[in-house]
């Protein structure tokens, strides 16, 4: 009988740093001991990473937490700030904004969703927002931020958070983290890789100093050049620029001027749209737009032309394709970050899909000799996620009525992916929202974006209409108080910054 302990992973090597590679390095060391399966990373300093400064969602916390990562010094070494939700502008039509909060909207009543409760009360007042009815949304117009309450029964409790922060920062925060932990760095640039002549498996890495690196799992981390994924595995691309037709973003970081906001916002621009970012130390921006309707030099005139601070160098051009690889785990390959694929970060999701690209492989993590239903599984995950996280990121440009330029009248009239398509003939003709095994995003976030987009259903659940109109509306004047009062308390987000997490502001 064979010895099991000779199919086991003995060394992992992974393929660039970054935030995708110190993320995967991190983790690994945090489960794997250094005596039982060797881990390293090879980055060169002379190739720059992509990272502009990061916008998250609240999936980031478990990863910290997963590595035992205290919240306050995590904060203070990546100038980090808080973001209760997304703030989106110019989106559906020109002059009207709305927000995709993090928290939920009120609170569902007799199993039903509260929305279904709040369009009974608008057909009484045009006025009426739900963004109103969720926490979230109440201290981030107001510029608040605390920490949730654990008694649910506070309104307090319905907080729930994400960061802003340094990405260069952060890969460095990790870096450290991971070296105490037996995670081994090289320096330098990957010249050639070995494959076995026999299955095509990489056999090692060889560096410009001559350095040869073998390992039995690579892990391509290279970002965009898919280094080992595609220039050495040589694996397909699906390409969904035709869904998501922005090619080029160019970002700059300015000084920070005005009250410290505790949320990200995203303004749709003539052929694209711009981002903002606010950290303790300064704000990261960038526009993202479609080559096809837009010239560099106007996008980059757009960018400069949006700041509120003084810009902190010259704005970085960066190319890309949305869509993923065919395959994201290849013979002994795994792709993570960018190597794998990309979706702009219109929902700051960069973060959670490298996330989820790790856990996957943690929880899949293999025999040496890579079992074909292992990488299958891997790969239908992964995706899955991917595809998800499109679709939603697809619904912001096609539910626009903006007509004023060639761009949004493409994406306002172009086919989309049948998955959208039926949830959004479910919302439209029943309100109904539903979340699909695990994933991520919530009820909440796709009702924020169709209602806030103007995509109002036509019904109202039979159940929410057969409630008394003048007991709904006691019950929501009562969440809407509450709301707004316990915003009212919070202290101010950069005070509580200040209080708990300070990095020089």
């Amino acid at each position: 009988m064979a010895n099991p302990e000779d199919n086991q992973v003995r060394k992992v090597v992974i393929v660039g740093g970054g935030s995708a590679g110190w993320m995967t390095a991190a983790a690994l060391s945090s489960l794997l001991s250094p005596r039982a399966v060797e881990t390293a990373l090879v980055e060169s300093d002379a190739i720059g990473t992509v990272g502009v400064g990061e916008a998250t969602i609240p999936d980031i916390i478990n990863f910290n937490a997963l590595l035992g990562i205290d919240e306050a010094e995590f904060l203070k070494a990546t100038n980090g700030t808080f973001k209760l939700g997304i703030e989106f502008v110019n989106w559906s039509r020109l002059g009207e904004s709305y927000f995709h909060p993090f928290g939920t909207h009120g609170a569902d009543m007799q199993g039903i969703d509260f929305h279904q409760f709040w369009m009974r009360t608008k057909a009484g007042d045009p006025q009426s927002r739900l963004e109103d009815y969720s926490l979230c949304s109440a201290a981030a117009m107001k510029d608040k931020f605390c920490l949730p309450q654990n008694d649910p029964r506070s309104v307090l409790s319905q907080i729930r958070y994400a960061y802003h922060f340094d990405a260069t920062a952060y890969a460095r925060f990790l870096r450290d983290y991971a070296e105490k932990r037996g995670v081994k760095r090289q320096e330098g640039k990957i010249e050639s890789v070995a494959q076995n002549a026999e299955n095509g498996f990489i056999e090692s890495v060889t560096l410009d100093n001559g350095t040869t690196i073998e390992g039995d799992l690579f892990i391509d981390c290279s970002g965009f050049r898919g280094l080992l994924q595609e220039e050495t595995l040589d694996v397909p691309y699906r390409d969904w620029s035709h869904w998501l037709p922005c090619d080029t973003a160019q970002a700059v970081a300015c000084e920070r001027s005005g009250p410290l906001l505790p949320y990200t916002r995203s303004t749709a621009t003539e052929a694209g749209w711009r981002w903002r970012i606010p950290t303790q130390h300064r704000t990261g921006n960038g526009q993202i737009y479609s080559s096809a309707y837009m010239d560099d030099d106007a996008a980059r005139q757009s960018l400069l032309d949006g700041l509120d601070g003084k810009p902190l160098g010259e704005p970085r051009k960066i190319k890309f394709r949305t869509g993923c690889r065919e395959r994201f785990w290849e013979k002994n390959c795994v792709a993570i970050g960018l190597s794998g694929g990309f979706l702009e970060p219109l929902e700051s999701t960069s973060l959670y899909l490298i996330q989820e690209g790790i856990s996957k492989l943690i929880s899949l993590f293999p025999t040496a000799d890579m079992p074909a239903i292992v990488q299958q599984q891997y790969n239908s995950l992964l995706t899955k996620k991917f595809e998800q996280v499109r679709d939603f990121i697809i619904l912001h440009y096609k539910a626009t009525e903006r007509d004023d330029s060639p761009f949004w009248n493409y994406c306002r009239t172009m086919d989309v992916p049948d998955s959208l398509k039926e949830r959004w003939e479910l919302f439209e003709q029943a309100g109904r929202v539903f979340r699909f095994e695990d994933e991520l995003f919530s009820k909440t976030s796709w009702i924020a974006v169709f209602i806030g987009q103007n995509i109002i259903p036509r019904t109202v659940d039979p159940i929410a209409s057969s409630v008394e109109l003048p007991a709904i509306e006691r019950s929501l004047a009562s969440m809407k108080g509450a709301i707004a009062q316990a915003a009212e308390r919070m202290p101010t987000h950069e005070a509580f910054i200040r209080r708990y997490a300070p990095s020089g502001i």
